[in-house]
């Protein structure tokens, strides 16, 4: 499969999603994380770049799909120290392309494992750094923790006493106990 590289500034704003499919066509390079609005809302802030590979084509069953792979370092904050870190993301998706018109549950149900369906627009147009910053935005965790910070949590241990009156089933076994 012959893949073009396009820097950051030459990947195509939109593509025709068949089109590359028939033509197994591939793109690599580099967007910026300050180019992507809805992952800048997610992040401390947006220094960085995602570096990626799209592949278009058919599979041995003929099912047409984009394969997407990104390699990316997100600036998050620790909810445990509050402190930036830089979170290692490396995604590898294979997307099956389903047609505007598709009975969706009937086509994602004829997907091979490990695809994720993609309804296409009915001019099968797709845009290329929408799927790299959709799956980017998939991969930030809903409450950041940095690596390596589990060691506070060791280091100041919740007194006994306190997390006996926290648990739940404290409280009911001394209702239990006043009950007999």
């Amino acid at each position: 499969m012959s893949a073009e590289s396009h820097g950051s500034g030459r990947l195509p704003a939109a593509l025709d999603a068949w089109r590359m499919v028939a033509a197994r066509r591939g793109f690599e390079g580099s967007l910026p994380l300050s180019s992507m609005p809805r992952l800048r809302d997610a992040l401390c802030d947006a220094a960085g770049e995602a570096r990626y590979a799209i592949e278009f084509g058919r599979d041995a069953l003929q099912v047409p799909y984009v394969e997407l792979r990104i390699d990316a370092a997100l600036p998050l904050v620790c909810q445990r120290t509050l402190q930036r870190f830089l979170l290692p993301v490396k995604v590898e998706q294979r997307l099956g392309l389903l047609p505007a018109d598709a009975d969706v549950e009937a086509a994602e149900a004829g997907l091979p494992p490990g695809y994720e369906p993609l309804l296409l627009p009915e001019d099968g147009m797709l845009r290329p750094a929408d799927l790299v910053e959709d799956e980017l935005i998939l991969a930030v965790p809903v409450v950041p923790i940095a690596p390596g910070s589990e060691a506070l949590a060791r280091d100041w241990p919740v007194p006994a006493d306190d997390a006996a009156q926290a648990s739940p089933f404290a409280a009911l076994a001394r209702l239990k106990k006043h009950d007999s």
